[in-house]
């Protein structure tokens, strides 16, 4: 049931280092103020956004960029911050312990996550409908760097980097479609489904939206005056993450770094860092193992470490969020419904949601949904022992092969979204993701299997009505299902050992003759004719 075998052809290229030492602990995360925060009222507010791009009534000279032009037009200080904080605070531990964003640091003092908190005090100086206006006002533009749909929030994000140093490829922005047949065909009537499309990005996947984030900052770290010592980034990848990491360093001029799980990956998600220029690992592990490989080397060379247990990437994937709210006119879903691997994703949207409520953009956020597959379900697991006790597992292979995770990094921050929302975790079969994939695709959609793998947890989720037919629901798409062509390829020849493939619908070879042409129309279209 392995995803895909096709890395091997490219394996000449790559090299299998030996692991070094164990690996050290795993780190926790940052839950959000549980106070709100009051806004400032509309009187309070400046009359005109701060950080608003100038307009201008004449085009910029023909020898200046948009970077040099966003030069001439400083954004005027604000006051905003943010910095590192324990995730979740040790019991015993420092209540004062905090980090600079310029500091080199993964984990906190017990060992545990880090989160990037904001001063919620200094953006409560502007109404919720400052912000609002604010944002919307950078949709759609080129103007550096707010056409990224990431940076348009830049105060929610990075609020201090100087706009010379962001490195961003016009990420975010992604579409949200209406799943009108899927709904209404096959789900019971759902007029108000939504897919987000955030894998119709530049790198195909998600990924983005978070790297932008993180290779801005090390793109900042790297240059004067703070001028640190690294000489590259690094990941651990089961694909998408080497994809982003290595199209954003190339953009930057900073040497990547990819390990990656031999013969566990696409084709495609493998040629992607190879073509960027990346330094590729293949290894004979899985994601894990990877991860453990990547923690050991970044803690004894500087190579900055860009995998998920780096809260920075967190901040961009959470604009996906936020989008979501503006592409409803700041309406709040009922549900959103997210693939969840290393899970850090699912913590991501709650983040960005719940920020927009105590900043009063919005009154309340949406209820969240995990949706895992079966073969890779270490946090369904744990939900379903009422969160008594997590049991990491060794991940079986699935199509969904980037959440082929079994012991997610980001397993704190999804427990902490997850009650927050009243969330649920569902799980998917190989047949039940890959059938929900395929029949989207019937309505419309080229999807990935992990959104199959959200598709299927909603299926489940309407036949045992925790979601009615008059809610409104997104599903959170990770990545383009041009990635996976190669299950898709399976699922419609009818390969896939034990799998009934009830939506497979291969070409029909034919006679090059008419009435061969003919007897197969009429067959096919039959009382449609």
């Amino acid at each position: 049931m392995a995803a895909t075998a096709h890395a091997s052809s490219m394996s000449f290229l790559l090299s299998h280092p030996q692991p070094r030492s164990a690996t050290p602990a795993a780190h926790l995360p940052l839950r959000p103020a549980a106070r709100r925060v009051r806004c400032a009222t509309d009187a309070a507010a400046p009359t005109a956004p701060p950080a608003a791009a100038a307009s201008t009534k004449h085009r910029r000279a023909a020898d200046e960029n948009i970077r040099e032009e966003a030069a001439r037009h400083p954004t005027p200080k604000q006051g905003l911050s943010a910095w590192y904080e324990p995730f979740p605070p040790a019991p015993n531990g420092d209540p004062n312990e905090r980090y600079s964003l310029d500091e080199i640091v993964y984990r906190s003092s017990s060992g545990g996550l880090l989160d990037v908190r904001h001063d919620m005090e200094a953006l409560a100086r502007f109404s919720g409908a400052y912000w609002r206006d604010l944002f919307d006002s950078r949709v759609g533009r080129t103007t550096w760097p707010y056409g990224s749909g990431v940076w348009s929030k830049k105060e929610f994000v990075l609020p201090e980097i100087d706009p010379d140093h962001i490195v961003s490829l016009f990420e975010g922005n992604s579409n949200l479609f209406w799943a009108e047949r899927l709904g209404r065909d096959h789900l019971g009537g759902m007029n108000d489904l939504w897919v987000k499309h955030c894998g119709i990005s530049h790198t195909g996947s998600f990924k983005d939206l978070g790297m932008t984030v993180l290779v801005s900052q090390v793109n900042r770290l790297r240059r004067a005056p703070l001028s640190r010592p690294i000489a590259g980034v690094g990941c651990a990848s089961t694909g998408d993450t080497s994809a982003a990491l290595s199209a954003y360093c190339a953009a930057a001029g900073i040497p990547a770094i990819v390990f990656l799980p031999a013969n566990r990956i696409s084709l495609e998600q493998l040629i992607q860092p190879i073509a960027n220029g990346a330094t590729v690992l293949s290894l004979d592990t899985d994601f894990d193992g990877c991860m453990r490989l990547i923690r050991e080397v970044t803690a004894e060379l500087p190579i900055y470490l860009a995998n998920s247990l780096n809260s920075l990437r967190l901040e961009g994937q959470k604009t996906a969020a936020i989008e979501i709210l503006q592409q409803f006119d700041w309406e709040v879903p009922d549900w959103v419904i997210v693939p969840g691997g290393n899970l850090g994703n699912i913590y991501a949207f709650y983040k960005g949601f719940e920020m927009c409520r105590v900043l009063g953009l919005v009154d309340r956020v949406p209820r969240l949904v995990c949706a895992q597959a079966a073969n890779a379900n270490p946090l369904y697991s744990y939900y379903k022992s009422g969160w008594t006790e997590f049991q990491p597992q060794v991940a079986k292979p699935t199509f969904a092969s980037a959440i082929q995770i079994g012991d997610p990094v980001s397993v704190d921050r999804a427990v902490v979204a997850l009650k927050a929302t009243n969330g649920i975790v569902e799980e998917a079969t190989e047949e039940e993701l890959m059938n929900a994939m395929s029949l989207a695709d019937r309505t419309g959609m080229f999807a990935c299997p992990h959104t199959g793998v959200a598709l299927a947890a909603l299926f489940k989720l309407r036949d045992q009505r925790v979601i009615g037919s008059n809610e409104r629901v997104v599903v959170v798409s990770t990545a383009h299902g041009l990635k996976f062509s190669q299950s898709k390829i399976d699922y419609h020849d009818s390969k896939i050992e034990d799998m009934a493939c009830k939506y497979a619908n291969p070409p029909v070879s034919v006679k090059a003759d008419f009435g061969a042409v003919m007897d197969v129309l009429k067959k096919r279209l039959k009382g449609k004719l």
